[in-house]
């Protein structure tokens, strides 16, 4: 898609971090935008700014953990409008071994992350591949692509994501209808120190701010894959480091993820779980 300009977009986790990036770097290419979030406040900041540039933007909350309210959203959305571009942008995260987290909270963080975006591209693919141009970008992470510690039901919902937006490429790709797998590093969004709503959990490791990139870039480089319909994108130089390691050489990575880092002493101690 070599140009942007009048197209419309649907970007969800717009009120925040690279969500609202991407809406600003898709204002300021002319893209009509529909965006949306649970937070109505962000999202009100998000279509302000977005609206300086000059294009009309729709905003409408909605909790992505209710399939029934996407299902609505959507009908009441793109029934008749156009639609040139999904970004599939919402994520959720909690950082504690499994057996920490109830039920409900690794159950959002799959329904955030991963039965969102199926849901909502299957039931816009349909419409999507009737424009004459269309591109689809799937928000997932290197956390997709590599294994760590203490985030695996994120991580499930990131390999997840990885896997069905490959497939759909797959299945669907062609010369006017691109998608993307967008798959960051570290990026410095408010989602790097969330670990969940109860203040006695431990918060996870200080990532070095250099390892950090911002959500601007993010924003820029996701452009780039829409306008050069990118597959796989993986983003800054230590997520490409983890990744190939991971491809080449697995048990490397597998013995730092189980004793490459216990000197450190467990961030969760086992009696308090």
């Amino acid at each position: 898609m070599k140009v942007l300009r009048g197209r419309t977009a649907f970007v969800t986790g717009a009120a925040s971090g690279i969500g609202r990036a991407i809406t600003a770097a898709l204002a300021h290419e002319g893209v009509n935008l529909v965006i949306t979030d649970r937070d109505a406040a962000g999202l009100a900041l998000t279509q302000h700014g977005a609206e300086r540039e000059g294009v009309s933007v729709t905003s409408i909350i909605c909790d992505l953990t209710q399939p029934e309210r996407i299902a609505e959203m959507l009908d009441r959305l793109f029934s008749d409008a156009p639609l040139h571009i999904l970004v599939n942008c919402a994520g959720q995260v909690f950082y504690g071994q499994q057996r920490a987290m109830s039920d409900a909270e690794w159950r959002n963080i799959i329904a955030v992350n991963l039965m969102a975006p199926m849901q909502i591209t299957t039931r816009l693919i349909r419409k999507l591949s009737r424009a004459d141009e269309a591109h689809i970008v799937n928000m997932a992470s290197f956390l997709g692509l590599v294994p760590t510690r203490r985030l695996a039901a994120y991580q499930a919902s990131k390999f997840g994501l990885v896997g069905f937006t490959l497939a759909l490429r797959s299945d669907y790709h062609r010369k006017n209808f691109g998608i993307s797998v967008v798959c960051p590093g570290f990026v410095k969004t408010p989602m790097l120190q969330q670990t969940g709503q109860n203040e006695t959990r431990p918060t996870g490791p200080r990532i070095p701010a250099w390892l950090c990139t911002t959500p601007e870039h993010i924003a820029q480089v996701t452009i780039r894959a829409i306008k050069h319909d990118k597959g796989l994108v993986v983003i800054t130089a230590f997520a490409h480091v983890m990744w190939r390691l991971n491809r080449f050489f697995p048990g490397l990575v597998d013995f730092l993820n189980r004793e490459g880092w216990r000197s450190r002493g467990p961030i969760i101690p086992d009696d308090e779980i």
